[in-house]
């Protein structure tokens, strides 16, 4: 069939992206779905930094490809194998399709899945190969998914079933932002009532992780950035304290507002210094998790003296550390009682047409979470 996509045609491009068009909105082909495959008509489509890391090559991936990786949608037609949805359904996409049988899945880390990562850094689907082509070549997947299309097919493994009375601009959050952000603070258990976190890096996962710091009770949590407007935005969110990530004394600031440090510090800034800011920033005995995707050749500069000494902790987080099938229910369910309300990171809806506009507004901080919203 054919499909509108926006598809990546190189890495590295310059800015801005208005004028050098690094995506080119056209109409490709998708074939139908295989075993175990389905075709999904893409709703909504959230703009990620994860997607312009892509772009600008920070996080190289083969090309020509249809980027997005977060979003929702109605499914249309399921493949041979697939007997627990039908066309109808709602769903979510997760951005690690997870096999179900390698080491990680078996043991409970799906966001860790062997052959998912392998198929993601191909671009292909979790079953081999791709369904999207161009004048006959190849169009690479992104993780899987490849949501900044009107339609696109994905492996059974990258979709989680929701209720069809849930907004689907909602759920489409769910996928990346409210995942990541927000499993980071629920799964990794270093958020606790009554205790004292920090947030580092605003964007939307940053800005989830501060929804999730409130809902789970935390009564101290400092949000920090080099942006005022997002230190602002924290503060409606729930921060209790804010700070400017240029201000050269930020770490004795944070330690003296927070009594000696914070009990985690989350840093989803996607950037070695600001993860050594993270480490600085917590208390002895303190935890810090870092969700950022920084550039591969990044190195990181922290003291194993102090690791040992004041037993801190270092920990990775990918997806949420969590099960996608448990967690999005989960956080959706929050987000009904009105404890964790996602609907505050949407500052921009677009049509897909004024794609690298919006990744000019992404690429300068002048947005949060915008929505790609496609007719319904």
């Amino acid at each position: 069939m054919k499909i509108r996509a926006a598809v990546l045609e190189e890495v590295g491009r310059e800015g801005p992206y208005a004028k050098t068009l690094p995506l080119t909105v056209g109409e490709i082909d998708l074939a139908p779905p295989r075993h175990g495959e389905v075709l999904v008509r893409v709703a909504a489509a959230g703009l990620c930094h994860s997607d312009l890391s892509v772009i600008n090559g920070d996080r190289p991936r083969p090309t020509p490809m249809v980027l997005g990786h977060e979003g929702s949608g109605v499914v249309e037609e399921v493949g041979p194998g697939v007997d627990d949805l039908a066309a109808g359904d709602h769903v979510v996409f997760v951005f690690v399709p997870s096999c179900g049988h390698c080491g990680p899945c078996q043991s409970g880390r799906p966001a860790l899945c062997e052959p998912g990562a392998a198929s993601n850094g191909k671009g292909e689907l979790l079953g081999g190969g791709t369904r999207l082509s161009r004048n006959g070549q190849p169009v690479h997947h992104m993780t899987g998914v490849s949501s900044f299309a009107t339609h696109t097919v994905v492996s059974r493994r990258s979709l989680v079933k929701i209720d069809k009375d849930i907004p689907l601009d909602v759920a489409a959050l769910m996928g990346c932002a409210v995942l990541t952000g927000a499993g980071a603070v629920f799964n990794m258990g270093a958020v606790q009532p009554g205790g004292k976190a920090a947030v580092i890096g605003l964007g939307g996962v940053g800005l989830a992780a501060v929804l999730g710091a409130a809902a789970a009770g935390a009564e101290t949590i400092v949000a920090v950035d080099t942006l005022d407007s997002k230190l602002d935005f924290a503060r409606e969110l729930g921060a209790t304290h804010c700070f400017n990530a240029a201000d050269p004394d930020i770490t004795a600031k944070v330690k003296e507002a927070t009594k000696g440090g914070v009990d985690a510090a989350l840093e989803f800034a996607g950037s070695a210094r600001a993860l050594e800011g993270a480490f600085a920033m917590t208390r002895r005995g303190g935890t810090t998790i870092t969700a950022g995707l920084p550039n591969p050749k990044a190195v990181l500069n922290i003291s194993p003296l102090t690791l040992v000494a004041e037993e801190r902790t270092l920990r990775g987080s990918y997806l949420g550390s969590g099960v996608p099938s448990r967690d999005i229910g989960r956080f959706l369910g929050l987000h009904g009682r009105g404890k964790l309300p996602v609907e505050k990171l949407m500052t921009h809806r677009i049509r897909l047409d004024e794609i690298n506009e919006a990744f000019d507004r992404l690429h300068k901080g002048e947005a949060i979470r915008q929505l790609v919203e496609f007719d319904t």
